[in-house]
């Protein structure tokens, strides 16, 4: 005849090795999928209102500052940002990335020279963003840009074939 005293400590026994087991297979589920699922991409690109198109003068950059989303792995990061738009009128828009294309320095809008400058090492960019002179290897870099509604929405920064001539309208 079985032991009480046995039976009810084979029965602790195996319950605590079953709660064990459970909380083993729960993290080894939770850390094998964080570690090979891929995170969820989003199929959509994401735009961001940045301004109306009646504050853009036409024919001068303006710099326009605003918030995104940066999305890195899991983690989600909202950061300020800016850009240089040109109202072309008839012709549509572009909107400049804010670095130079030499170092990734900070440019501005030259008023007197009419033209953008590098401080940092006097790379000048025309309107267009094309390189007039310096150590620039490249044109500015643009964001992908359309209009709705009167509202200037930029995207993610537009492929390097996408940068010649285009603009939204």
């Amino acid at each position: 005849m079985d032991n009480p005293d046995e039976n009810r400590r084979r029965f602790i026994v195996s319950a605590l090795y079953g709660l064990w087991a459970l909380i083993g297979a729960t993290f080894t589920g939770i850390a094998g999928g964080y570690l090979f699922l891929p995170p969820r991409s989003r199929s959509e690109q994401e735009w961001i209102e940045v301004a109306a198109i009646e504050d853009l003068p036409v024919g001068e950059p303006a710099e326009i500052v605003f918030r995104r989303n940066r999305t890195d792995g899991w983690k989600i990061t909202s950061e300020k940002t800016t850009a240089w738009v040109v109202n072309r009128g008839e012709d549509g828009l572009v909107a400049f990335m804010p670095q130079c294309t030499h170092l990734g320095c900070a440019y501005h809008w030259d008023q007197k020279n009419g033209e953008f400058l590098c401080p940092c090492h006097t790379s000048t960019f025309n309107l267009e963003g094309k390189v007039l002179s310096g150590p620039a290897p490249r044109a500015l870099d643009r964001y992908r840009a359309r209009v709705e509604d009167g509202r200037l929405l930029l995207g993610s920064s537009a492929p390097p074939e996408a940068s010649g001539g285009q603009g939204a309208s």
